[in-house]
């Protein structure tokens, strides 16, 4: 009888063992996953700025350059926020230990959420300002100044491109930090004040 119970509390403990070291291996993978997603955009938006500040043509009808054009500043300037805090944001993942505490992760999901709707607002003018370009606009006198300009309109397209390709890294930040942040801790508490307001309290 003692020998039975013996084993089965060797097996519990070896069952429990490898789940342990399941969990472990999947929170290596989702680290190393993050770590590359958070990466990925480093290089994508400094090529697309680069791609960006060179880009400037000048021919018998006249120049242009990025600077001449506000949305094309824009998303340079994105592109340079971005590329600084996807490093920063890879930097904090690899070294700091897990799991996170409530307010790093609250941390990291504001900024995701933040860079993501900035480098797609950046992306979505510039997208449309180079549309205008090709395709032009008669109801407000706009001409097809792609036509001229094509030089400085195929660079323009490239970086708009690559910037889009930044655009889809965040989004799936941004549902990672979402989903690790909504899923770990649980609602707010909510308590009464002496005044009578209810007041949320977050777990810690």
């Amino acid at each position: 009888m003692m020998m039975t119970k013996t084993t089965t509390v060797e097996e519990e403990r070896k069952r429990k063992g490898e789940g342990e070291e399941g969990l472990e291996e999947g929170g290596s993978a989702m680290r190393t996953a993050e770590t590359v997603l958070r990466l990925v955009p480093v290089g994508l938006c400094l090529a697309a700025l680069v791609i960006m500040l060179k880009n400037a043509q000048d021919n018998d009808f006249g120049a242009v350059s990025y600077a001449d054009l506000t949305p094309f500043k824009y998303l340079v300037y994105a592109n340079g926020v971005c590329a600084g805090y996807s490093l920063l944001s890879a930097f904090f993942c690899t070294t700091m230990s897990r799991p996170y505490t409530l307010s790093r992760s609250w941390l990291l999901f504001f900024f995701d959420q933040v860079l993501t709707y900035a480098i797609l607002a950046a992306g979505t003018v510039s997208a449309e300002l180079t549309y205008l370009a090709y395709h032009g606009d008669e109801a407000v006198t706009w001409s097809k100044e792609c036509s001229v300009f094509d030089s400085f309109c195929r660079r323009a397209t490239a970086s708009i491109g690559i910037t889009f390709g930044a655009v889809a890294c965040y989004v799936v930040l941004s549902l990672l930090s979402s989903y690790r942040l909504f899923s770990t801790y649980e609602a707010p508490l909510p308590f009464v004040a002496n005044n009578g307001l209810e007041i949320a309290a977050f777990p810690r």
